[in-house]
């Protein structure tokens, strides 16, 4: 495997720790480790994304979102510090998971959508 291949993994698999941890509260399970849960998910996700940046093969655009989605893993972090925190006993690490929610969903939209243009015009350009 490559470190593109294991990124991807790694990415997929803190993602899912994510959300999996963020679950735990509202199902009142494990209530005082859902934090280390969560931030080992924020930490592998940060990893994962550090792994997968695209080069400089790739799209302008398709460079910019994956440097978005390095910020949205930070974002996952800092959610992840706010659990931790003793002033932040909130729902503010649940804010930084809407918000790193909200990112996510939209660079797995948009990176597929600006890769499949980038190559429709190189198809186009070689007739």
């Amino acid at each position: 495997m490559n470190k593109t291949q294991i990124g991807f993994w790694l990415a997929n698999i803190g993602l899912l720790t994510v959300m999996v941890a963020a679950a735990l509260p509202l199902l009142r399970v494990l209530p005082g480790s859902f934090g280390y849960i969560y931030a080992t998910g924020a930490a592998l996700l940060l990893i994962g994304r550090f792994l997968t940046i695209p080069g400089k093969e790739e799209p302008l655009r398709v460079r910019r979102l994956g440097r978005m989605e390095i910020w949205t893993a930070l974002i996952f972090v800092a959610g992840a510090v706010f659990i931790f925190l003793p002033q932040g006993k909130g729902n503010d690490w649940l804010a930084f998971t809407l918000a790193g929610g909200v990112l996510t969903i939209y660079t797995s939209i948009m990176i597929p959508r600006e890769r499949n243009k980038a190559l429709k015009e190189k198809k186009e350009g070689k007739k």
